[in-house]
């Protein structure tokens, strides 16, 4: 199911938008300021942020800006504020949608809808990919190996769907290291091909669609594959 991060400092605010997104089927993590919002960010993805601008420790434009220098993930604000001057700095760094507090709940997720449509993510749908007999269930977390379960860590999981997810695409350690862990994180290469390793015992035979490249990193290749 689709991930929304809720950043705003008022528990009431978020209460009411996660009532209402939980109805439509949505998982929900909640923030309660700028720097909470943004260390999520750091640690997992999401299909989109409700970010309020005046929160505690760091307000919604900063927070903003941090998470854009990593991540493209569309990005609704909310404000109090409805001059012109908010909303166009608000598009300049980066966001999708802007509203005004006070606002319907039922607008917002209209708007939620629309900008998840934008950025071509498939609602209400399943996100499962079968090559050969290894089937990856995203939306449920389920990687099958010749019909049996496999046991992946949280981090082969998340590794795993990063890189199916971008199917044919050349991706670096720095890269899987930034996105995966954080740009933070203070381990090194070794760690990536530590969890390659790990990842690729736990598909068996079907380790051979993770491709090592050479002095850069890995790629997941199957030209016959089936996407769902």
């Amino acid at each position: 199911m689709p991930k929304i991060l809720i950043a705003d400092d008022e528990n009431r605010i978020r209460k009411v938008i996660k009532e209402y997104a939980e109805f439509e089927g949505y998982d929900i993590t909640e923030a309660s300021d700028g720097m909470q919002a943004v260390d999520f960010c750091r640690r997992e993805d999401f299909d989109i942020i409700i970010m309020d601008i005046m929160m505690p420790r760091l307000d919604g434009y900063s927070a903003c800006k941090e998470i854009r220098k990593h991540k493209q993930t569309p990005i609704i604000m909310l404000s109090a504020r409805g001059e012109e001057y908010d909303k166009l700095f608000g598009f300049e760094i980066g966001i999708d949608d802007y509203i005004v507090k006070p606002f319907s709940p039922k607008e917002l997720m209209a708007r939620i809808n629309a900008v998840l449509k934008r950025a071509g993510l498939k609602l209400n749908s399943t996100e499962k990919y079968i090559f050969e007999e290894l089937v990856i269930n995203i939306t449920g977390r389920e990687v099958l190996v010749n019909g049996v379960p496999a046991s992946l860590t949280p981090k082969e999981y998340e590794l795993l769907f990063y890189l199916v997810r971008r199917k044919g695409v050349a991706l670096s350690r720095e890269k899987l290291l930034e996105d995966i862990w954080g740009y933070d994180f203070y381990g090194d290469d070794r760690t990536i091909d530590t969890h390659i390793k790990m990842l690729r015992n736990s598909l068996g035979e079907y380790r051979k669609f993770i491709v090592t490249l050479r002095g850069m990193g890995y790629k997941f290749e199957d030209m016959v594959a089936e996407s769902i």
